[in-house]
Order: structure tokens, then sequence, then C-alpha cells
């Protein structure tokens, strides 16, 4: 896929699925296109926590649960696990994805992904952690609380 391409998708196209993320100060979106034999998707926050220098990294990922609720504690947690359709560690989950890197607090990001098609992943969730996901430890790469979330939802055409 080329830059031309994503760019054909996004002004073209009509997302297939879309979540609202929202956390504790944290807002935003997620725009689900399909294309070829994957996925398209877009990623837009602001108000997310910044380490060093103003930026952060922040873990991001497709979770099997189909609702943000949770408890005082842990008020995502009804979110589940990650997403996964294959029996493989992490970061090999169908749900895995690349981290969300912000800069005062704000983030955007296109991907092109073939571990799922749209249809996959409606009525899951969709989870930003705090921290960056280190891609190692099990079952979930250790990368914090998880701070945002946002249903995903089919869009009718």
């Amino acid at each position: 896929m080329n830059t031309f391409e994503i760019i054909n998708i996004l002004y073209n196209d009509a997302p297939k699925a879309y979540a609202i993320i929202k956390g504790n100060g944290v807002e935003g979106m997620l725009l689900v296109y399909s294309y070829d034999k994957g996925s398209v998707l877009v990623v837009e926050a602001q108000g997310l926590p910044d380490t060093d220098c103003n930026q952060g990294v922040h873990g991001l990922h497709i979770h099997e649960g189909a609702t943000c609720t949770g408890t005082k504690e842990n008020p995502f947690s009804d979110a589940g696990s990650h997403f996964s359709m294959n029996d493989c560690p992490h970061p090999y989950h169908s749900g895995d994805l690349p981290p969300l890197f912000s800069m005062n607090g704000q983030a955007w990001m296109s991907l092109y992904i073939q571990k799922f098609v749209p249809e996959q992943i409606i009525g899951r969730t969709i989870i930003i952690h705090e921290r960056a996901d280190d891609f190692t430890t099990q079952p979930s790469g250790n990368a914090g609380k998880m701070i945002a979330c946002g249903e995903i939802i089919e869009l009718y055409q």
C-alpha cells in the first residue's frame, strides 16, 4: 500500500466502523476502513499524559470486550484482554497494534494491518494504555493502566 492509496481510501471511502475514545481527560476517535485483506485504522487523541520532553508513548490494543465499563479502581476492566483469533502470545495477538506516539498530549496515526478486517473488530473495544508496550511481557506488554477506551461500532451505509 502506498501513500496515494491511503489518501484515496480516507477521502473516497466511508469508514466501516468507528469508536469514540474517552478516558480521564483523554478524548479521541478511531475510524476503521476496509482495504484489500485487512483494515486501515485512523486514530486520533488529545489529553494524553506526557512523560519526558512533553512526549508520550502509549500501548494501543483492540480488546475482546464489548464495553468500556468497569470498577472505580479499573474503569475499563470489562474491555477484557487483547483480542486474539489465534493461540499466539503477545505481541502476536490479532489486537496488538503499534504504539501511539503523542506530543504535548496529542496524537494522530494511520496504519494498514492485515490481522483483521473491520467486521471482526466491530463490537469490541480499543484501549489506550498509560505507557508503551514492551512487546515482550505476557500477557499484555506491561503497558500499564488502561487510560482511555472506545467501543467499536459499525457504521451502516
